[in-house]
């Protein structure tokens, strides 16, 4: 599995102009679940992801993870974007292969997993459309973008 995990502002999902997700602050994270990806691998980034400590303390200084801080906020926390393109192999010619990434059926499983996991650590999610067309929009804190793969 793959997360890019983004500190944001804010941040909006909209699928066929209707926002399916919001949040005011905290984190964004896009995921891409390869095909030989388990709930194992999902059960290690839900774990991470909340208790990253990139979130400001008083002085400035990344110190606090989400759950530290207002991760628990029902304007704050996480959205879950689900993308396949992070499994893009681009290493020969010039059209990526998506070999790698799970097949939809247990891509999407895996994503709804990884989102209960995620509200299991008490932090408030929201979430985009699996397999639909999004527009996503952010305002990056810092910026601070973090890459995880659980094959890493």
């Amino acid at each position: 599995m793959k997360a890019v995990i983004q500190r944001v502002i804010n941040a909006s999902v909209t699928v066929n102009n209707k926002i399916t997700g919001k949040i005011d602050s905290g984190l964004l994270v896009y995921l891409g679940v390869a095909a030989d990806d388990t709930k194992k691998d999902a059960d290690w980034l839900a774990e991470k992801i909340p208790n990253l400590r990139i979130m400001n303390d008083k002085e400035g200084i990344m110190n606090l993870s989400l759950k530290e801080t207002s991760g628990n906020i029902d304007t704050s926390g996480i959205l879950i974007v689900s993308q396949f393109t992070l499994l893009a192999d681009a290493r020969k010619g010039r059209r990526p292969s998506w070999n790698n990434a799970a097949p939809p059926e247990k891509a999407k499983e895996l994503y709804e997993y990884f989102i209960i996991k995620i509200k299991e650590q008490g932090v408030h999610c929201e979430t985009g459309e699996f397999q639909a067309m999004m527009k996503v929009n952010y305002t990056n804190d810092g910026p601070v973008t973090i890459l995880l793969d659980t094959r890493d």
